[in-house]
């Protein structure tokens, strides 16, 4: 009875054999000539996974049943992916990375591309535990995991049994991260050529995705100056960060008056209301006196951006003149050459509107920012404290956890530990 107990196992265990490709899309990124193309280039991805895949498994596990299965999840932050991809131009569009992910699932039925949403840690914590769900299934006969980015994945690997090490394979996309290498010896690890991105993205590459159409007294053929980049991504740049220390402090706040109404990026497109009469100079934004070397939060430890005044016919006309925030706000502008202005000589006005001209474009870290040089946004400009939305609705970039925000500060992020 005992044997023909096994016998039975063995054959339940076949009819439901499949392979499990897990990747964090996050910074496991598909090649930038499959993201370019939209849903078409979902689709390819998927064929191109899956011969991939097919061909690795043939070779690993011989012993798989003719009717296996290849099933695959990709997790990532899609507007966090399509910013960051927007923002050094892979990407005419950030939302082309929707149609990606769309063209992607559609494929094939058991491939998705699974969006989390802005939050840290979001797409790790997904797939550590879909890891552990099939880890000693006995259906699933194999795991390429796709994690090479990312560091945080050594704790998950680092402790398994190695009775079981044989049936997971690392993938590699950009090299593997010190403590992964590390790893190697003991997984199976393979690379997909001509699939995935080899190189980190550097988020400050190049603030616009420039098309290669020509231009026209130096604008696009609509005449208008491309919209800043408007999604949050949690995507680390290529840059070092400063090392950081939070101490709890207790700060002033600092704040001076909010226009409830004030305009996004997306009021160039919008039919907005005359302007007031503003006397002369125009009013611009003030800058608020702050800590050179702290950063203000709350007491749920969100960053608070200062509120500040502002003029929209001085916003417009800061916009018209597309100095590069990264040189003027920054001073560590990285693409040579630049395809913004770094040699308009602004004055203290002025750069002050181009400030708040940057914070219209969300951070990428959101309200946990602890970049002391961010010049982004950590809650939508157009909010009002205690509302949870904006005049722009749905149609705001900002993410609705950014509208609201409590601007009492308690306590502040001191870098570099002093």
């Amino acid at each position: 009875m005992p044997e023909n107990h096994t016998i039975i196992e063995m054959v339940n265990s076949d009819r439901d054999a499949f392979a499990l490709v897990l990747i964090d899309g996050d910074g496991m990124i598909f090649d930038d000539k499959l993201l370019s193309r939209g849903e078409a280039g979902g689709r390819e991805a998927a064929g191109l996974l899956w011969n991939a895949v097919t061909d690795h498994v043939h070779l690993e596990v011989p012993d798989l049943p003719s009717d296996y299965k290849i099933v695959t999840r990709i997790y990532a932050n899609l507007k966090g992916l399509g910013d960051v991809c927007h923002r050094s131009g892979i990407l005419e569009n950030p939302t082309l990375i929707e149609d990606f992910a769309r063209g992607f699932t559609g494929s094939k039925q058991l491939f998705d591309f699974v969006d989390v949403g802005m939050g840290k840690d979001r797409a790790d914590d997904k797939i550590s535990e879909i890891f552990k769900l099939h880890l000693y299934d006995c259906h699933c006969r194999h795991i390429l995991f796709g994690c090479s980015h990312d560091n945080g994945y050594a704790r998950l690997l680092e402790g398994l049994d190695s009775s079981i090490l044989s049936g997971i394979t690392l993938l590699e996309g950009v090299p593997f991260e010190k403590e992964l290498a590390n790893l190697k010896s003991k997984y199976r690890t393979t690379r997909f050529e001509g699939l995935f991105r080899t190189k980190k993205i550097n988020v400050y590459q190049q603030q616009y995705y420039q098309p290669p159409a020509p231009q026209i007294n130096g604008l696009p053929p609509n005449g208008l100056p491309p919209p800043p980049v408007n999604y949050q991504s949690p995507y680390q740049p290529v840059m070092a960060q400063p090392v950081i220390a939070r101490t709890a402090s207790v700060s002033p706040a600092n704040t001076a008056i909010l226009n409830p109404t004030a305009p996004t990026w997306a009021s160039t497109a919008m039919t907005v209301p005359p302007p007031t009469q503003m006397a002369s100079p125009p009013l611009t934004p003030q800058p608020v006196p702050t800590n050179a070397k702290q950063i203000p939060r709350n007491r749920y430890g969100q960053r608070i951006d200062p509120v500040v005044q502002y003029d929209p016919n001085e916003v417009k006309r800061i916009k018209k003149l597309k100095m590069c925030n990264v040189h003027f706000l920054r001073n560590d502008c990285p693409y040579d050459p630049c395809t913004h202005d770094h040699h308009y000589k602004p004055n203290k006005n002025e750069l002050a509107t181009l400030r708040y001209v940057s914070r219209m474009t969300p951070c990428k870290f959101g309200s946990e920012c602890d970049d002391l040089k961010c010049i982004y946004g950590h809650r939508c400009p157009s909010d009002t404290e205690g509302k949870r939305d904006c005049r722009f609705g749905e149609n705001c970039r900002f993410e609705r956890e950014l509208h609201g925000i409590d601007r009492t500060i308690v306590r502040t992020t001191k870098v570099g530990g002093k």
